[in-house]
């Protein structure tokens, strides 16, 4: 390890001038910090899941789960995210979110409460810091629909809140492809631009206006925001409508809602404003810091640079690794005194300070055993402590991998992809081959007598064809010899296209450096796979005699044998491994002494491969003469018997590829599902051993080309050195393997013939019984808006986990529609509305509920949105009554009904999948 000198460049600076503000807060709050108090935490859960809480009088108050997704942004958050691993440990996630309009002691206690929640819950942990705007992609991952960001703060007060309240009035301004937020906006035109997506929500209603130049995608995400808010925030009894901001015409009823509310437009709209920044480029740069205090300042001393070890990390101390800026992390050995494990949050912001980072810099603190992926990930190796080799183990770089496989059968590989994942095995190597070599820049058929022989002035194609669920299924691996031409490695990629064209774009394509060959790659060859340093495998070519050659033997059986042509010096030997020395008039078997018996016996079959001449076997230490002449004379070679050094298994990441602007950009997904796939994207999964590119259906024509350039400027840039040659795999939407697939929960491959496309919801909101219930009546009562200044609090939406600070403010009771009292803005807000009024429920056969939340029962007229279970249960779409939808039939009943007949609260069935929902409600009989 470096010895700790004082960085030139790295100055200390003292604690006390650099956070005052937060110091203060502590002081004043320093009752907070007292052992005893774990009042706060009474309400914390362990089981698996998410929880949030406020910031409220610098007390923590829990946010009910219908108000998960909305923050306010005069207030600060803690987020509690506990999830289940796949054996019996739990992981934990802490974010202390902070609003942008939030004050100096609000942050300093969420930061102080989120280091006692890290103590209570024993210091496991990794503790988050998430700036508005800003937020890391695995905080954006536990609200899948979006963030939706409101005004106001703490300071209106709370309230409980009631699914079934509709006095609502406020335009959200969406913006977003991959990371949704929707900000409120002044309810005006004057809020809108032809390139975003608005929803005017006005309680039992929802209108979704898409600016001309938004995308499917947008559009999409849009719609699924504003189911979430209906589901959610009104126990899924409101209506939702869509209108295309270029052909407004089409949604006249829609258009006529939309102007009673905001008003006639005039003059035309703004331009797009640029949407959310891509993810940043990777930053290769990292830069390892010893932290600790001195006589009252902090003080940083540089320890190492990219690529990290981990025996650089010291238990007794407390790191910083920055990330060129991009992300900064704090790790906390387990022996470091409690004082600075409790400063280490502070210590991380008082360093972005002096670096002058931006505010919204990403920070992480984790505790040593607790670390994120994320920070393995800066690491050329990382080891958990007590972990043994088990599936998925790869190897370091440039060594030739050992390999213990495991027995499956291809029935187990398919029905648990998640082994076929860990294993890198689509199936059992048992399908069909055909391999064609790089000739003159055309395919040429190899002999089957010769397959598995590969040499490294060669390109070869190899076509493997399995079946899976009775049909067809294709892996094409490009392999590139070390020695062959520019223009061999293009020819053999642009033949592979041939191919994947010729069978209608099926084929898996696998690039494979030779070297480092995939596992499945050596299957299929059956112990036969030997890789020749040189030289060409074409029919009629002279090879130059390169006297005495030496090959390694790696495998222990047919599943993951091959052997790799070395040095044929003395000091290539490894007394771990078999070696074939192959010389004019004999073939030596020359086994170490730390190779196993089954070792030997690959050897001795690949010896057979390799040469017809007579076999002499010779063990380490009983060499004879001549096979050390062979060798050029003795040497030192690696001696030292020890089981094979192999990297540990580092958690797969899922990353959105973008050349958008010009430059390579990466959005990580964080938690990632199969639902974060989307059709229009290029797409790239690192489980570390390979990286895969999946591409979407729909995806940008130039992205698809840049794509293979894409993940070899990733690996490049890897801080942790990554090996450039890693097997990068290339899959399209509706071919994905099981190696590709294991890596998700619960795949589903029907998921995009059914599909849920924007065109696909688009037509099912705009039905005409949807549309029927999202009218205007302009006689009815008087509609107005009544700005009142935010913070001010006159009565309006009381948001779920929030206070009342809506700046539209409405209260509905029965047909009255008229806004309360309130103080008046200034004249600029002010603008007088034409006397209009809303009747969001025409139907005389059903309407919705009342808004103070009573149901009112059918039999009353059928004026209820309330029905009796009795009229849901088993009836035949045609048997229901006027304005059920078949598939939502469960909207129509009351919260005590719901549960009654589904065993879960309304918000609980809301996060279930889809499949586990409907699986409910045929139990129940509501499907």
């Amino acid at each position: 390890m470096e010895p700790r000198t004082e960085s030139k460049n790295e100055k200390p600076w003292s604690k006390e001038t650099a956070r005052p503000s937060l110091r203060q807060t502590q002081h004043k709050f320093s009752r907070m910090m007292s052992d005893d108090n774990q009042d706060a935490f009474r309400s914390v859960s362990r089981k698996p899941g998410l929880q949030i809480w406020t910031i409220n009088n610098m007390q923590m108050v829990p946010v009910p789960a219908q108000g998960f997704g909305n923050f306010f942004e005069g207030d600060c958050y803690i987020v509690l995210y506990i999830s289940q691993g796949k054996g019996s440990g739990q992981s934990a996630d802490i974010h202390y979110w902070i609003g942008k309009s939030s004050s100096q002691d609000e942050q300093g206690a969420a930061a102080i409460y989120v280091t006692q929640l890290d103590e209570y819950l024993g210091g496991s942990p990794v503790q988050h810091r998430e700036v508005q705007g800003s937020e890391s992609p695995r905080f954006r991952s536990y609200f899948k629909n979006g963030l939706i960001y409101k005004k106001g703060g703490v300071a209106s007060g709370f309230h409980h809140v009631d699914t079934n309240v509709y006095n609502v009035l406020r335009l959200l301004h969406v913006k977003g492809r991959k990371h949704v937020t929707a900000a409120e906006v002044e309810v005006s035109w004057n809020s809108f631009n032809t390139g975003d997506i608005f929803l005017l929500d006005m309680g039992k209603a929802i209108v979704q206006w898409n600016g001309p130049q938004s995308n499917r995608r947008e559009k999409l995400k849009a719609v699924l925001l504003a189911q979430d808010i209906r589901d959610r925030e009104r126990g899924g009894r409101a209506q939702i409508g869509l209108v295309e901001g270029g052909d407004e015409q089409d949604s006249p009823e829609l258009m006529k809602v939309m102007t009673a509310v905001l008003g006639q437009r005039t003059g035309s709209l703004k331009e797009a404003v640029p949407d959310d920044r891509p993810g940043q480029a990777q930053n290769g740069s990292v830069r390892l810091y010893h932290v600790f205090e001195n006589s009252g300042n902090l003080v940083v001393q540089e320890v190492a640079t990219q690529p990290l070890t981990q025996d650089l990390l010291h238990s007794s101390d407390c790191y910083i690794a920055d990330q060129g800026g991009s992300s900064v992390m704090v790790w906390k050995g387990k022996q470091a005194s409690k004082e600075e494990r409790r400063e280490a949050l502070n210590r991380a912001v008082g360093y972005i300070k002096a670096k002058n980072y931006p505010p919204s810099t990403t920070v992480e603190v984790m505790t040593e055993g607790g670390e994120s992926a994320l920070f393995k990930h800066l690491f050329k190796s990382w080891r958990d402590k007590g972990q043994t080799q088990g599936l998925g183990t790869t190897y370091s770089v440039g060594k030739i991998a050992k390999v213990d496989q495991v027995k499956f059968d291809v029935m187990e590989l398919h029905a648990r992809p998640e082994l076929a994942a860990q294993q890198r095995m689509v199936d059992d190597a048992s399908g069909d081959v055909k391999v064609w070599r790089i000739e003159n820049l055309e395919l040429a058929e190899v002999n089957p007598s010769t397959y598995g022989q590969f040499y490294g002035g060669d390109c070869y194609l190899v076509l493997y064809t399995y079946q899976r669920s009775n049909k067809q299924q294709y892996v094409l691996y490009m392999w590139q010899g070390r020695h062959a031409t520019k223009d061999e490695i293009t020819a053999c990629a642009y033949q592979a296209v041939n191919i994947d064209n010729e069978y209608n774009g099926a084929p898996v394509q696998v690039r494979v450096v030779m070297g480092k060959e995939p596992r499945h790659f050596l299957a299929i060859f059956k112990g036969k796979l030997i890789i020749f340093e040189g030289g060409t495998g074409r029919p009629g070519a002279v090879n130059p005699d390169a006297g005495a050659r030496l090959f390694q033997v790696r495998g222990t059986n047919e599943l993951n044998t091959k052997a790799t042509e070395v040095l044929a010096r003395a000091s290539s030997l490894n007394t771990n491994d078999v070696f074939l020395l192959k010389t004019d008039h004999i073939c030596y078997l020359w086994y170490g002494k730390g190779c196993s018996g089954d070792e030997r016996v690959m050897g001795r079959a690949m010896s057979d491969v390799l040469s017809k001449q007579d076999k002499q076997v010779v063990m380490e230490g009983q060499e004879p003469a001549e096979f050390w002449v062979a060798l050029g004379g003795k040497a030192p070679y690696a001696s030292d018997k020890r089981l094979q050094k192999e990297e540990p298994p580092h958690s797969p990441r899922l990353f959105e590829c973008s050349n958008q602007t010009g430059q390579f950009r990466m959005t990580e997904v964080g938690d990632f599902a199969q639902s974060d796939l989307d059709e229009e994207d290029v797409m790239l999964l690192d489980t570390w051993e390979e990286i895969f590119l999946w591409v979407g259906k729909s995806a940008n024509q130039h992205e698809t080309k840049e794509a293979w350039n894409s993940a070899q400027e990733y690996l490049r840039t890897h801080p942790a050195g990554r090996d450039p040659d890693t097997p990068i795999i290339f899959v399209k939407q509706g071919y994905e393997p099981p190696t590709f697939t294991g890596w998700f929960n619960a795949w589903d491959p029907h998921k995009w013939s059914g599909g849920n496309s924007y065109e696909e919801m688009k037509k099912k909101l705009s039905d005409p019984a949807s549309l029927s219930q999202i009218t205007v009546d302009l006689n009815n009562t008087n509609l107005s808006k009544s700005p009142s200044p935010v913070g001010m609090g006159g009565g309006g939406y009381r948001a779920p986990g929030g206070p009342v600070n809506s700046p539209t403010l409405y209260r509905v009771h029965g047909g009255d529609l008229s806004p309360r009292p309130s103080t008046p803005t200034s004249p600029s807000t002010q603008r007088v509305q034409p006397p209009a009024s809303m009747n969001l429920s025409p139907s005389a056969s059903f309407t919705p509920s009342s808004p103070a939340g009573g149901t009112v029962s059918p039999s009353a007229g059928g004026s209820g949105m309330y029905l009796d279970p009795e009229l849901l249960i088993n009836k035949s779409p045609s048997e229901l009554p006027q304005g059920v939808e078949p598939g939502q039939r469960e909207a129509h009943l009351s919260d005590a009904d719901f549960e009654n007949l589904l065993g879960t609260s309304r918000p609980d069935f809301q996060r279930l999948p889809k499949w586990r929902q409907n699986d409910l409600k045929k139990k129940a009989g509501l499907f």
